[in-house]
């Protein structure tokens, strides 16, 4: 139940319930994450034709010039129908990246993603990085007029549907260093690339990716050489706003569905959704989807704060809340439909672990918290 949207967010938030209350359910999700690519192309096309793609992209490359709360309706959309697709990875992260870097290359990403015709993943994540962005040992050495691409990658997000990869690598400084990480866009086909692809616990699909002296050119280069870290930070700002209204749109289908159970589910006669513990139980989730709609709203407006460390501090407290709020939510819904929450048959489980993997993604409750205390001191 959304806090604030004008008209025109109102119809826009209403064309994409409706388009997926027509194109997907989970029986038909269940069937399309078992099987690279993991989603339904036909389905990201039509999406791209209602503007998804384009909304929160800017108006200078074939975007529609909105903002993050635009970029909240869509992830509380596909959080609420559990629209399993690259939309997270390309238009979130890979579309973060490449209007903060510009650049002629960057620009034509852009407006083909868009336009739904080009995906494009971003691996920066590494084997024992954990969530520290700086942590790269990926190195991308001089060679000759570029650069030679050695290290790994891992749970790229959708890179084996990719047309592009964005990677980040070390030009200089040790392993922790702030300074000397740099960006690059690579062709996810060049020689020396190896990659494992497997769905996640979530449904998702992500690659594994080894990098084994992988040739790129100078104009492979995203940004500026050496300064690829605060494109990160902010990318990861972005993400955590959007998949704060995407864990919020599963909550409130959490709630829905068990709320539409409770209802139905009859125990000594009469249904369960009469005993007064099970509607303070209830009113406790629905509480909890309130609050978590107010973190996710608070997270996307503070992408607009201009002090660092302020948007820091607002971005990490909402995540911290969101994972605690997801946490309550997905346990009382599985633990209110008894003991068949907890098999395959039923959504809530499908909704469960997608929640459960944002509240893990991009930094957990205690990494948050760190960040959040870091960024006090540092106002």
């Amino acid at each position: 139940m959304p806090i604030f949207r004008n008209d025109d967010q109102k119809m826009f938030a209403d064309s994409l319930a409706r388009f997926f209350q027509n194109a997907y359910d989970i029986p038909k999700r269940r069937k399309i994450v078992a099987t690279e690519p993991g989603f339904e192309k036909s389905t990201w096309t039509d999406l791209a034709g209602l503007g998804a793609m384009a909304i929160a992209l800017p108006e200078a490359h074939g975007g529609l010039g909105g903002g993050s709360l635009d970029q909240a309706i869509v992830m509380e959309a596909i959080g609420r129908s559990l629209f399993a697709s690259p939309y997270l990875s390309t238009v979130v992260l890979a579309g973060s990246l490449l209007e903060q870097a510009g650049g002629s290359a960057a620009a034509a990403h852009l407006a083909a993603i868009a336009e739904g015709k080009r995906q494009v993943a971003v691996a920066y994540a590494e084997p024992r990085g954990r969530y520290d962005l700086e942590n790269v040992s990926t190195m991308a050495r001089t060679d000759g007029a570029g650069y030679r691409l050695e290290g790994k990658k891992a749970v790229v997000l959708y890179a084996g549907t990719a047309d592009a990869l964005i990677v980040s690598a070390r030009t200089s400084g040790s392993q922790r260093d702030a300074n000397g990480i740099t960006l690059f866009l690579v062709d996810p086909k060049a020689d020396g690339i190896d990659a494992r692809n497997y769905a996640t616990i979530d449904g998702q699909w992500a690659s594994d990716i080894s990098f084994s002296g992988v040739k790129l050119g100078k104009d492979a280069v995203l940004g500026e050489v050496g300064n690829g870290l605060p494109l990160l930070e902010a990318m990861t700002e972005r993400a955590i706003a959007a998949s704060a209204a995407e864990a919020t749109g599963a909550m409130w289908y959490l709630y829905e569905t068990t709320l539409a159970y409770l209802k139905t589910r009859k125990q000594f006669g009469q249904a369960i959704g009469s005993f007064q513990v099970v509607q303070h139980r209830m009113a406790d989730v629905y509480t909890a989807c309130e609050l978590a709609q107010s973190a996710a709203l608070g997270a996307a407006m503070a992408l607009g704060e201009r002090d660092p460390a302020e948007r820091r501090r607002r971005v990490s407290g909402a995540k911290m809340q969101i994972s605690k709020l997801g946490r309550q939510v997905t346990q009382e819904s599985i633990h209110l439909h008894g003991g068949m929450g907890m098999t395959d048959e039923l959504s809530v489980g499908h909704y469960a672990k997608r929640v459960t993997m944002i509240t893990q993604s991009f930094g957990d409750a205690n990494y948050h918290m760190a960040r959040y205390v870091a960024a006090i001191r540092a106002a």
